[in-house]
């Protein structure tokens, strides 16, 4: 295990014969492996940080144990993935790519306001933002250009006052079994991060949930995943609007594990690892009730930060927090103090 984390590394060793408190950059990583010659490298366990690596460890010939480099590179290219999604039949938001600002005047006009901007590959929703006209637009695409030079800006059209939900699978290439589908309670456009988001869903119809179900298996297999796959989703209309999908845990992982009482990670391990196949194991969730994922946020620690919630992720941290059913004084209170009003 190579972890530099100081708040996470502690359960480390219950789980890894042996722990690198290094950082995770590619100087280290590769020096570890040269030392430890091991068969191969799981990368979807460790978030963006240790997806940004699968290329070099490629092109180094490592073996990535799961899904594959190119796998990875295809849902993070949003051209190439949505000539996936439009081959597939599956809805998403009108977007574009550009690399500056003039062209994104030009492609805003094609594509409508509100438009959601963000540079490609970053963490967190780092430099995301909604805007609403052409100069917040421009203003926005040069501080990214200034922050994040040589960087693919991502234009997509903002779904408007939309239900966000989000999926969790197990691929082994060819099956496909979802361990979790949660609904946000604030709209789309709240980063995941930040959003309190109920386990199983609470007020999605059973057309939207078959959607979801449909449009999970579909992206998993074409995406040739082997392990865990995180897909968001927009829901509005009863129309289900993909807005990304993540091949590797998403961490809603170990919340759902929680929740339904399944060591879901070991199972995806196993299938990474080529010892089993999905339809090997007999899923046994405990549900019962409702699940609800609470964001834990420092601003106390941090006064001066803007305490507004957008698509930049905020919070550091979250909680769990079990009901029997919806009539529950918890949620009617979150519930009913829901921002439908985002910053942007």
């Amino acid at each position: 295990m190579i972890n530099c984390n100081p708040e996470t590394v502690s359960t480390d060793p219950d789980i890894a014969d042996k722990l690198y408190f290094e950082p995770v950059f590619w100087e280290h990583v590769h020096a570890i492996i040269m030392h430890e010659q091991p068969e191969g490298v799981i990368v979807q366990l460790g978030g963006q940080t240790a997806l940004k690596m699968a290329e070099k460890l490629t092109r180094y010939g490592i073996k990535i144990i799961g899904t594959s480099w190119e796998a990875l590179d295809l849902a993070e290219d949003r051209g190439h993935f949505s000539a996936m999604l439009k081959k597939l039949d599956i809805p998403y938001p009108k977007f574009g790519t550009v690399r500056e600002s003039e062209g994104a005047i030009e492609l805003s006009r094609e594509l409508g306001f509100p438009l959601l901007v963000r540079p490609s590959y970053v963490l967190g929703g780092q430099s995301m933002k909604i805007v609403i006209n052409e100069e917040e637009l421009e203003q926005h695409v040069m501080k990214i250009l200034q922050d994040i030079p040589d960087n693919n800006i991502l234009l997509d059209h903002f779904l408007e006052n939309a239900i966000e939900a989000e999926a969790d699978a197990i691929c082994d290439g060819e099956d496909v079994y979802i361990i979790g589908i949660m609904e946000h309670i604030e709209p789309a456009g709240i980063h995941s991060g930040d959003s309190y988001a109920v386990l199983p869903t609470f007020d999605l119809s059973e057309n939207v949930i078959r959607q979801i179900e449909e449009h999970t298996k579909k992206i998993a297999i074409a995406l040739k995943t082997v392990g865990l796959i995180n897909i968001q989703f927009a829901i509005k209309n009863e129309v289900v609007y993909i807005i990304e999908a993540n091949p590797r845990a998403s961490r809603t992982v170990p919340f759902i594990c929680k929740a339904y009482q399944e060591p879901y990670v070991n199972y995806a391990t196993k299938v990474m690892l080529g010892d089993k196949k999905v339809k090997d194991f007999d899923f046994k969730p405990v549900k019962k009730g409702y699940a609800i994922k609470i964001p834990v946020f420092s601003f106390s620690k941090f006064p001066n930060v803007n305490k507004e919630l957008g698509p930049e992720m905020k919070s550091t941290g979250e909680g769990i927090y079990f009901i029997d059913d919806l009539t529950d004084d918890y949620f009617q209170k979150i519930y009913s103090e829901r921002n439908l009003y985002l910053s942007r």
